[in-house]
């Protein structure tokens, strides 16, 4: 009986071997496959990495510009939200929660304007998003359902405060504490 225990051992050992052998040999042949995979999807054009450089060094260093009071803007990338552009972005919104009211959300929204932007009418807006998310229960807007809500109710309040004039609202940051 001893040999034949001494036997399986001996099976046990030498079938540990070809085991590792064959996953090494599957790891190989797997990073080669993504190797060659990602060559394949992103080959290297000296091109584009040229072009990439040049963005990336213009991005790094711009120019200080004035703002509409005479001081200066924050240097970076610039900013997408421009009256230009027809959005505006709205003052960060930071208020408590109806309930819990020891919970706060704090909600940075941009709306985009159809025409040219009404100032006055984004600081309407801003106020009566506001007014809402003091209204609003932490169960009601509790995961993604409950977001889409919310963002279905804003944009029907914004719809209905601008009549027409605000086509869209994006938001921007949404944080609950």
């Amino acid at each position: 009986m001893e040999e034949e225990a001494e036997g399986q051992g001996e099976k046990k050992k030498s079938a540990l071997v070809p085991t590792i052998a064959g996953v090494a040999i599957a790891t190989l042949v797997a990073a080669g496959g993504g190797w060659v995979v990602g060559g394949m999807i992103a080959p290297k054009n000296p091109e584009a990495e040229k072009a990439a450089a040049e963005a990336k060094a213009k991005a790094a260093a711009p120019a200080p510009a004035a703002d509409a009071h005479g001081g200066k803007k924050e240097e970076g990338l610039p900013h997408i939200a421009t009256a230009a552009a027809g959005v505006v972005q709205l003052e960060p919104i930071t208020t408590n929660l109806a309930y819990p009211s020891e919970n706060w959300v704090r909600l940075e929204v941009a709306l985009a304007f159809k025409g040219p932007p009404e100032l006055a009418l984004a600081e309407e807006i801003h106020q009566d998003i506001l007014a809402y998310m003091r209204t609003v229960s932490l169960q009601q807007i509790e995961g993604a359902r409950g977001f889409q809500y919310l963002r279905d109710d804003i944009q029907e309040r914004v719809d209905l405060r601008s009549q027409g004039k605000v086509s869209k609202v994006m938001f921007r940051t949404f944080v609950i504490e």
